[in-house]
């Protein structure tokens, strides 16, 4: 299970997210990216972020370690920003936020040639899974700290669940976008990555971290599910269906891998 921290001091909000993360001190003395529940998508993108977070960190991918924040009120009288202040207002409660990664640097796409294949073709493979349209040359979403890289921001993810519209009929489609992936060209083999990654997500795991979702981001006023546990049981059957054989989405991103 994440961890749930208390956010104590508001200190700066990161200009680079439409939906204005900020960077924000716990009460671990840590510090953090904040994403707020209260941001333009809603709690929607904080469960894309768990999610794929959670399933990516299981998979052995670079994660920063994510935490719940509990956000009070208080967090943005002193800010001057009245866009903050209202901000914070509606997040008030349970949020999601990042290890903050002091001195990282954006990833920049000339760069791909010093990535291990493998591990390109594993996020390659883990983005067209989840179906993440925010790691494109222009957006890479992606930063290098101690010449490791990691993984951020998959608020973009799993964006059937804007609405869920058809999305029993959408499981199985594959991800057009892979083709414009900015790690696509640096990728090895994308079958391997395949062999080595999909029989690591169980329902058993998949279960474990849907059932992580909180509450309070579920069963909104969009909804199409009567209760929460139903919308818990689509992202489970949802995510599940999209592992069963043949993976579409595996042979799109392979095809695309040709076509270079």
């Amino acid at each position: 299970m994440l961890r749930t921290i208390n956010a104590t001091r508001y200190v700066t909000q990161l200009r680079e997210g439409g939906s204005l993360p900020a960077i924000i001190e716990g009460d671990d003395e840590g510090m953090y990216v904040l994403k707020f529940r209260g941001a333009g998508q809603g709690p929607r993108a904080l469960i894309a972020e768990l999610l794929c977070g959670e399933l990516a960190r299981a998979l052995g991918l670079p994660m920063p370690e994510l935490v719940f924040v509990h956000v009070d009120a208080a967090l943005g009288r002193n800010e001057p920003d009245e866009e903050v202040q209202d901000l914070v207002t509606a997040s008030v409660g349970l949020n999601l936020a990042l290890d903050f990664l002091p001195g990282a640097l954006g990833f920049d796409p000339l760069q791909a040639s010093i990535i291990d294949p493998a591990l390109a073709a594993r996020i390659v493979w883990f983005d067209a899974f989840t179906m993440n349209v925010d790691r494109m040359p222009n957006n890479p979403n992606l930063l290098l700290w101690h010449r490791q890289l990691y993984l951020i921001d998959h608020g973009a993810a799993l964006y059937i669940h804007h609405g869920w519209a058809n999305w029993e009929q959408r499981m199985l489609t594959p991800f057009a976008q892979v083709r414009d992936h900015v790690l696509l060209p640096a990728a090895g083999d994308l079958r391997a990555a395949d062999a080595a990654l999909a029989p690591l997500l169980t329902a058993e795991l998949i279960a474990h971290v849907v059932d992580a979702i909180p509450e309070a981001w579920l069963n909104d006023a969009t909804s199409p599910f009567a209760t929460s546990d139903a919308e818990r049981a689509a992202y489970r059957t949802y995510l599940t269906a999209r592992l069963a054989p043949p993976r579409h989405f595996v042979e799109e991103a392979i095809h695309a891998r040709e076509r270079m």
